[in-house]
């Protein structure tokens, strides 16, 4: 099959809490990043919060893995290079994967571990705040990667989180090599405002001289760049990458298509949950790319998506409710 967008990232299994502010800092968790945490450290949130578990969320999670399912709802052929383990959890994520019609790397599944989880802890004021235990997801490595997935290729999407594991980031940067034999446009996220801080060397590396596009949110751009206002965080983008999108929640997103600035606005609605709301944007904006969809068409339709994501709790839509966005199309 002949791919149109290929993604790589963690494989995680989220479970997703509403919580207190006072819950967050009694587990002394910083509010609004992702932060690493082993299995123990999980066990003893998870031990504290017992009495939110029978509310909780359960899906196929990790950032780069929520895109693809997106973009491949709204009519894209894609596929996932991830890893996980030969456990339950693992067993969920790859027949989450199968149900939204997403293809994976096949040789690199199924093996002695634990699939990756991720806690996702959402305020009363729909701020989410993640912990995450890679867990096999650490060891993800150029090795799993599948060279023939590349011809015809429109997009790679690269998921920053690769930056903390070693392997990961050699993944990205061999998948970045293969996407440029093969012209496939390499467009990266920046993820996380936490990954920005302690991981931008590594981000560096994946990133290399130049990509075509970047996506990110206006805290991890003004991060990233070390500047304190959006405009100029914007231009200094350019260095990195010949467009890019900056995503700024409720006041929509700001966009360079390699030429010309367009700022584009996102729908009016009550946020119950902003879990995955940049990854929905990501996904429907390569979609939308793909299928012949302008810049300015695709941010308008990706902040469309986004805004029906963090209307409701979880990272992703119903399948149904892409059915819905795909009207828009």
């Amino acid at each position: 099959m002949a791919y149109q967008i290929l993604g790589i990232g963690a494989a995680l299994v989220d479970t997703e809490l509403r919580v207190s502010d006072d819950d967050l800092t009694n587990l002394k968790i910083p509010k609004g990043l992702m932060t690493l945490c082993n299995e123990n450290q999980q066990g003893r949130y998870i031990r504290y919060l017992r009495e939110h578990i029978d509310s909780a969320h359960r899906a196929c999670g990790g950032s780069a893995a929520n895109s693809m399912i997106a973009a491949s709802q709204l009519g894209c052929n894609v596929h996932m290079t991830c890893r996980v383990a030969d456990d339950e959890d693992g067993n969920f994520f790859l027949d989450d994967l199968v149900r939204a019609g997403v293809a994976y790397n096949t040789h690199a599944q199924k093996l002695a571990g634990t699939t990756g989880k991720c806690l996702v802890l959402v305020t009363p004021d729909a701020e989410r705040t993640m912990n995450t235990s890679l867990a096999i997801s650490a060891e993800l490595g150029p090795e799993n990667i599948h060279d023939e997935i590349f011809p015809d290729a429109s997009y790679l999407y690269i998921e920053g989180y690769l930056a903390t594991s070693e392997t990961g980031k050699a993944a990205a940067i061999k998948m970045r090599g293969q996407a440029q034999k093969t012209n496939t446009k390499i467009s990266m996220s920046l993820s996380d405002p936490g990954i920005v801080e302690f991981f931008k060397p590594q981000l560096k590396e994946m990133l290399g001289d130049k990509i075509d596009m970047i996506f990110c949110n206006e805290a991890e751009a003004i991060k990233w760049t070390g500047c304190e206002a959006l405009d100029a965080a914007a231009e200094a983008l350019k260095q990195d990458a010949k467009a890019f999108a900056i995503t700024r929640g409720s006041q929509g997103a700001l966009l360079f298509d390699g030429s010309d600035y367009t700022e584009v606005t996102t729908p009016k609605i009550k946020a119950v949950d902003t879990n995955g709301a940049g990854d929905m944007f990501a996904g429907t904006f390569l979609a939308a790319l793909c299928l012949g969809k302008s810049f300015a068409e695709a941010g308008s339709l990706a902040c469309k998506g986004a805004a029906m994501v963090v209307s409701q709790m979880g990272p992703r839509l119903a399948l149904d409710g892409y059915q819905n966005l795909k009207t828009s199309f």
